[in-house]
């Protein structure tokens, strides 16, 4: 077997299934699950319908780079979410089954081994498939912490040179799981100039990029890189997807977009690899793409959902919006793991530790003592389970 295996840690939900099974949940309170990042919204019927219009295309074998219509439908999408020029769709886009498997596969295609101990950087926390990514690539993996103290924002700093001589590979997240910052231009412009100084590639998670508040539209990687010059994308892909965008997360599509000479190399990766995207699912990936109505009614009810939950914490924990995204990241008054786990016991609602997002980096764990709630739920469900946190604060943590 690979000894890399060895090295990857239990999935953040494996570590909460452990801690609750310490206790037995009331059961006088219907569950609540707040602890995921799953979309509960329902599926749009009109991709549905597209889906099952593709049924025929199941008789033929799909190809890698996915059909030209999925991807020019993409490449326009770009265009006009971002206000930049029409990416060539024939070497700048590549459909994948959901950002998932791409962020971790590219990992896989960009670190050479070769060179002696290739590092690969994380902010910190993080979504927990860039570290495996970087084990199973033959790399070590090194944290950026994200605190509030900076905004979230990536401190280049807490890295020595010697460890960004052997960085291959960033990592970053905007808007950010759990916190929800949106890089400002400033920040990918000290990025892009890292990554000219040291020759490293760029992975840009946007996963949560349409979700959203007010008019204020997420700035994204190819959107910074076309205003501070950097027209061909050099160094620099980013990742996509209509899983939480427009709630199909078991549909399985996203995208990858970019630097043209790395997206040829990743293609011939996936050649090997076998990802091609079901034909059905790219002609419902299409209607996705190509209609933003159900994305702003999406939006409109996170944001009523945010309006609220927000209104009902912020008597007993300290609250904030995030720039995007739909968590809360919100600091318990005791340990993240007795609040998430005292939580379940008495009003049966999970919500996840920090502690299980990050890894202890420069000294310090950066997601002690903080919560991620995801509101993912109904609308009723999810101010149910606000309230309920509410009586927990106010009786059983003084109790306590």
């Amino acid at each position: 077997m690979n000894l890399d295996l060895n090295k990857l840690q239990p999935y953040p939900f494996q570590k909460l299934a452990k801690l609750f099974g310490e206790v037995t949940a009331n059961s006088t309170y219907k569950p609540i699950s707040l602890h995921i990042g799953e979309p509960k919204h329902a599926t749009p019927s009109f991709i549905k319908d597209a889906l099952i219009e593709g049924l025929d295309g199941l008789s033929n074998y799909p190809t890698t780079q996915g059909s030209d219509a999925l991807r020019m439908t993409i490449a326009n999408w770009l265009a006009n979410r971002y206000g930049i020029p029409v990416p060539d769709f024939k070497t700048q886009i590549l459909p994948v089954n959901g950002s998932r498997e791409a962020l971790f596969s590219f990992a896989q295609a960009v670190v050479d081994r070769s060179k002696n101990n290739p590092a690969v950087i994380c902010p910190n926390p993080f979504y927990q498939i860039y570290e495996g990514a970087a084990f199973l690539a033959g790399a070590t993996p090194y944290f950026l912490n994200t605190i509030p103290h900076d905004n979230f924002a990536l401190n280049f700093e807490q890295l020595s040179e010697a460890v960004w001589q052997r960085t291959q590979l960033v990592y970053v997240c905007s808007p950010g799981n759990p916190n929800g910052h949106v890089m400002p231009l400033s920040e990918w412009q000290t990025l892009f100039e890292m990554s000219d100084r040291y020759d490293f590639v760029i992975a840009s998670d946007e996963c949560y990029s349409e979700i959203y508040f007010g008019e204020d539209k997420p700035l994204g990687a190819l959107q910074a890189a076309q205003q501070l010059g950097r027209s061909d994308y050099r160094n620099l892909v980013m990742f996509s997807s209509l899983s939480k965008r427009s709630n199909v997360p078991g549909m399985r599509s996203g995208f990858v977009a970019g630097d043209a000479k790395l997206m040829e190399k990743f293609a011939l990766y996936r050649t090997y690899h076998g990802c091609a995207m079901n034909p059905a699912v790219q002609e419902a990936s299409i209607a996705a793409w190509n209609d933003e109505l159900h994305v702003v009614e999406n939006r409109r009810l996170y944001t009523e959902k945010f309006t609220k939950v927000m209104a009902i914490l912020s008597s007993v924990l300290p609250v904030s919006k995030p720039d995007a995204s739909f968590y809360l990241w919100l600091r318990t008054p005791v340990a993240d793991t007795l609040f998430a786990q005292l939580l379940h016991r008495d009003y049966n609602v999970s919500v996840l530790p920090g502690s299980f997002l990050a890894r202890e980096s420069h000294g310090v764990n950066p997601g002690e003592n903080f919560i991620r709630l995801a509101l993912v739920a109904n609308f009723d469900e999810t101010v149910e389970a606000a309230e309920r946190i509410v009586k927990f604060c106010r009786e059983t943590l003084v109790v306590s």
